[in-house]
Formats: C-alpha cells, structure tokens, sequence
C-alpha cells in the first residue's frame, strides 16, 4: 500500500496544492492541509471500494479538509456565533448539514454526465483550471469554454432536480429536499 500512496501523492500532490490554494489564499495554509488531506487518505485508503473513483475520493477528503479548516478558524475567531444567531438557532448549521448530504451525490451525478461536461466540471471544479485553461486543453474557444461549463452545471442541477425536490433560500443556499424517488441514485 505504501507503493500505491507514492504514487497518489506523485499523481496529485501538485494540483490538489492548487486547489487548496485556490480556496485558502496562503501558501503555508494550504502546505499544511494539503498533508492533513494526505494523512487523512493514508489511514483511509483501505474503505476506497472502487479504485475508478479514487479522483473524486481524493477531491472530496481535500475538499472536507477545507471545510475543516475554515470551520475551525471560524470557531477560533468567533466564538461560535457564526454557528448561532442571536436567538440561539442553528439555522446555518442545519443548511449546511442539507448541503452536505447533497454534496454527496455530485461525484455519482457528474459521472452520469456526458464525457464532454463531465470533463468541463471535473477540471474547472476540481482541478482548478481557469475556462480560459480549459478552451485551451480542449482546443476550443474561450467562450466554448464558457458555454461548455455552464450546460455542464445545468446538465448537472437538472439531474439533482429530477431525483430531489430542492428548496433554496433567498440566496441561493439549499435550505431543504426531499427524495422523489427516481430510478438514479448516488
């Protein structure tokens, strides 16, 4: 097993430093998460049940570990009233507990996408390409690019909106869904 982490590190180590750099503006930071992600992988690998989803296992650990992070800064600076509001309800943490357990039927739902969006999605969101890096992997124009990522998200809320009846806030953020018990599970 040893052998195989050498090569996941060696695979990603680069752009997972990107995309965690991408998300927390500071080079010791993400250094230091970037090795709690790596950590986190070495004690798990052995509850990976399909060596083909090993990408998006890597990235979701990373993307957690993010989370982590900021939720203890958060608590470091403030004392838990992000989590509270005035009145003492945990209104943000129960929408946050929706969108996580939404979050986790994206991998499953992006690879139902046709290979072309699914790898507009996996390289803008997970890789951190920028659209212009992607037109110029793909060998399509920049604005391709763009229309290419934005069906892909579509594509994607369209496959949510058919298995879950979603309910969103003012702002946008899942705040409630409900299973319509579709034939597509994640």
């Amino acid at each position: 097993m040893a052998q195989d982490l050498s090569v996941i590190w060696n695979t990603f180590n680069k752009d997972l430093y990107r995309y965690i750099l991408s998300r927390v503006k500071d080079s010791d930071t993400a250094k230091d998460i970037l090795q709690d992600t790596f950590i986190k992988i070495q004690k798990n690998i052995s509850t990976l049940k399909d060596e083909k989803s090993l990408k998006f296992w890597i990235y979701k650990i990373t993307y957690n570990s993010i989370i982590d992070y900021f939720r203890t800064l958060n608590h470091d600076r403030n004392d838990l009233k992000e989590i509270y509001d005035e009145n003492g309800n945990t209104d943000k943490t129960e929408k946050e507990d929706k969108t996580s357990e939404l979050a986790e039927c994206i991998v499953p739902f992006i690879n139902k996408l046709p290979d072309k969006y699914k790898e507009a999605l996996t390289l803008t969101e997970f890789k951190n390409y920028s659209q212009l890096e992607l037109a110029e992997h793909l060998g399509i124009s920049y604005s391709g690019a763009k229309s290419r990522v934005q069906r892909a998200k579509l594509k994607l809320k369209e496959i949510f909106e058919e298995c879950c009846n979603i309910s969103y806030d003012k702002y946008g953020n899942i705040i409630d869904y409900k299973s319509r018990n579709c034939k597509k599970s994640c």
